[in-house]
């Protein structure tokens, strides 16, 4: 299931907008003073027989007791509960810390940050059950490339670092970094030594290859189970209202973007859903872009015909005036904001979005409806879905604490890391009955005290792969998403590369996200004209483009 942690507070509302967004964000500047090393610099892959060689054991956990999930999800997405577990285990007996040193841990927030340790119920009820003090440093999740290029730039990190999967790309050398800062968990994860650890043992091998840098295991992945890159959502209320319903063409995707569009009333036909545009013209997805010609040759979206026309459309769009005019002029704007205010009818987002935005807005605006626009081909045939399956992030241990302390830092990971229906995944998610939750007829409900001191933090220490979960404000809505994803499950994108783990080459992580995506965007937006794409393409392949090909080409050999 991809549609995770179904909770109150407003700025994990925010994260899980994001979730679909980490799939794709990309590269930009950055540096990593004092590291070097050519070989990484110039990109590296890592064979899958290397890779499982350091595998830790997959162990399944089998919780007895434990309530289980009411529907099968179709391959590759996760089952669901209908209901809250009747009956939360316990499954942790053991206290996790036992040195009394306090753990220092930085983690990201979208949305006010949390009250600190002191002022904070929150830390003081978990904490008690680590037996050990876990200070946090909650940073901008807006900003957080910002503060681990300046941060590793400094060499000064903390016991545990959180690093979301979309924001390694953005610290060029992050392979050197690892190794220069980080503690090699090899040893204590490899194979039947993730035994002692049963809640990560019990993560699925797909993720764990995700977290391997220089074929050693230098993290713990945060598992996200595999979820959409982008949705297009619309406005359903509205467009009842006026007799239409969503497109299933790219024809009716602009005739019905005409139609609702009305400067005067101050409507219009949605946010900028590029990418929801490239899928429609099946531009290829896969790690950033790439794909396999039938040749065999290696080639980048921005060179494919695909492109070019969904570039066009976007284009034309944008020129007849149906994208919402604060949208054109920023990155992004208030793009939720006036989606749930009729300002605009379609919005490009996460897949997270869909059940927060529905919860609060029908509250609102009883007849607010919210809906995804399933899949087309504009051009015939089978559509182009865009997934991934990667971690949401890693965690990082500091390098040189030894080896008490690291076993230590593990097993509150572990903790952290228990499933759906456990106690401890209970009390991460809602923290103390009565203070920040109270239990009601369909599972924990959020009070005001637990909005304003949770927000993600002892998730973004390790978390759980992501499970469907009840809403019991939005009845039928684990269904409507299930069937939503039993739809397109079958014709997600298929990557090449499935099972390498992929290093950069640092010129292509600088030149690949921003710098490229910018120029890009000034075309779409009118700014300059379709023919400088010739002259974007060339300045994105000689920039590490075609050193980005090569990695790519010869990871397949």
């Amino acid at each position: 299931m991809a549609f995770p942690l179904e909770d109150a507070a407003a700025n994990r509302r925010s994260f899980l907008g994001l979730v679909g967004l980490g799939a794709l964000a990309a590269a930009s500047g950055g540096a990593l003073a004092g590291c070097g090393e050519k070989s990484v610099n110039q990109g590296a892959t890592t064979s899958a027989a290397r890779i499982n060689a350091i595998m830790p054991t997959f162990s399944d956990l089998s919780i007895p007791g434990m309530s289980q999930p009411d529907l099968k999800g179709t391959p590759p997405f996760s089952d669901a509960y209908l209901k809250y577990p009747s009956n939360v285990v316990e499954v942790i007996k053991e206290v996790p810390g036992k040195s009394g040193q306090t753990i220092k841990a930085m983690t990201p927030v979208w949305g006010s940050a949390p009250p600190g340790l002191g002022s904070n119920a929150y830390y003081d009820v978990i904490n008690k059950k680590l037996g050990i003090t876990v200070e946090f440093s909650v940073q901008d999740g807006n900003t957080y490339a910002d503060k681990l290029n300046a941060m590793l730039a400094a060499r000064d990190v903390p016991d545990l670092l959180c690093v979301p999967s979309w924001e390694y790309p953005k610290v060029p050398k992050f392979t050197e970094a690892a190794k220069a800062l980080f503690e090699d968990l090899t040893p204590f994860l490899q194979g039947d030594a993730v035994k002692n650890y049963p809640m990560m043992a019990a993560f699925p091998t797909d993720q764990w290859r995700s977290a391997v840098w220089a074929e050693r295991l230098y993290s713990v992945p945060n598992p996200g189970g595999t979820g959409f890159s982008w949705m297009l959502f619309y406005r359903k209320d509205l467009l009842d209202a006026k007799g239409l319903t969503y497109p299933k063409t790219i024809d009716e995707l602009y005739r019905v973007l005409k139609e609702v569009t009305n400067p005067d009333q101050g409507v219009w036909g949605g946010n900028d859903f590029f990418a929801m545009i490239q899928m429609f013209y099946k531009v290829p997805g896969s790690r950033g872009g790439w794909r396999v010609k039938s040749d065999g040759t290696v080639e980048h979206k921005y060179e494919t015909q695909e492109y070019r026309a969904a570039m066009e459309f976007t284009a034309k769009l944008y020129k007849e005036g149906l994208i919402h005019p604060e949208l054109v002029a920023t990155k992004g704007g208030q793009g939720k904001q006036l989606f749930a205010g009729g300002k605009i009818v379609f919005m490009q987002d996460g897949p997270g979005v869909w059940a927060n935005m529905q919860s609060e807005q029908q509250k609102i605006l009883p007849t607010f409806k919210m809906a995804p626009v399933p899949v087309f081909s504009a051009t015939g045939g089978d559509p182009v879905v865009w997934a991934t399956n990667d971690p949401i992030s890693y965690t990082f241990i500091k390098k040189g604490l030894g080896k008490d302390r690291v076993e230590e830092l593990l097993r509150v990971i572990n903790w952290c890391s228990a499933p759906y229906g456990t106690k401890e995944w209970e009390m991460r998610e809602f923290g103390g009955e009565g203070t920040h939750f109270t239990r009601g007829a369909n599972g924990p409900v959020l009070t005001d005290v637990g909005r304003k001191e949770i927000a993600n933090q002892y998730f973004f220490i390790s978390g759980r792969k992501f499970i469907g979960s009840p809403r019991p404000d939005l009845p039928g809505h684990v269904e409507t998403t299930m069937a939503y994803e039993t739809a397109m499950a079958k014709f997600v994108e298929k990557d090449p590369w499935v099972g390498l783990k992929i290093e950069w080459p640092a010129r292509y992580s600088q030149i690949s996200g921003q710098q490229t995506e910018d120029k890009i965007t000034d075309v779409l937006r009118g700014r300059r004209p379709m023919s400088d794409m010739d002259q974007i393409v060339k300045e994105f392949r000689d920039g590490g483009g075609d050193e980005a090909r090569e990695l790519l080409r010869k990871a397949l050999s």
